[in-house]
């Protein structure tokens, strides 16, 4: 079937927003609807395979700080998790980790002045039980689709240095 004959020819791209997709760039509405769309669901994930983890009762942001600190084994500062998470407010990765530690996932400290943190053995074997979850209910799905993985790979590339334009942007209309 072609495009002039598909059932959805003359309705647009698919956006939350047309007022938004009127503009010069459609493509990045498309792309803003996605991105929405996308960190729901990742966000619902998260929150489920924690759950089927044994580890109920964590926000996304304490499954994705709990996943940081345990990445590479090593101790990781404050600072840093909000660095390669992109976070702004501390704040919420602070109480994030005091959640955490009170669950006995992470154990938390201090390098000179910094707030320190490092994955307990509990939190080893959550993040790993977690991984295998992953594993059967979702990568195997995905990988039947047969997605190009160096392609998947690209997108996320994109993804971040287009993240880093949206950085800019709210940079300037905070200036504004």
């Amino acid at each position: 079937m072609t495009k002039a004959h598909s059932p959805t020819a003359g309705i647009g791209p698919v956006v939350s927003s047309a007022h938004l997709a009127a503009g010069a760039m459609p493509a990045l509405s498309e792309i803003e609807f996605a991105v929405t769309m996308m960190v729901n669901a990742y966000h619902r994930w998260m929150v489920r395979a924690m759950t089927a983890a044994g580890e109920p009762g964590m926000a996304p942001l304490d499954v994705m700080v709990l996943h940081s600190v345990n990445h590479r084994g090593r101790p990781k500062t404050l600072a840093d998790i909000c660095l390669v998470l992109n976070i702004e407010d501390t704040h919420t990765v602070t109480y994030s980790l005091r959640k955490l530690e009170k669950s006995g996932l992470v154990k938390t400290g201090k390098r000179g002045k910094e707030k320190t943190a490092e994955i307990t053995a509990k939190g080893e074997e959550a993040c790993l039980e977690y991984r295998r979850i992953r594993e059967a209910l979702l990568v195997g799905p995905v990988k039947t689709l047969g997605l190009d993985e160096a392609e998947l790979s690209r997108l996320a590339a994109v993804m971040r240095s287009v993240s880093g334009h949206y950085d800019q942007a709210a940079r300037s209309a905070a200036a504004m």
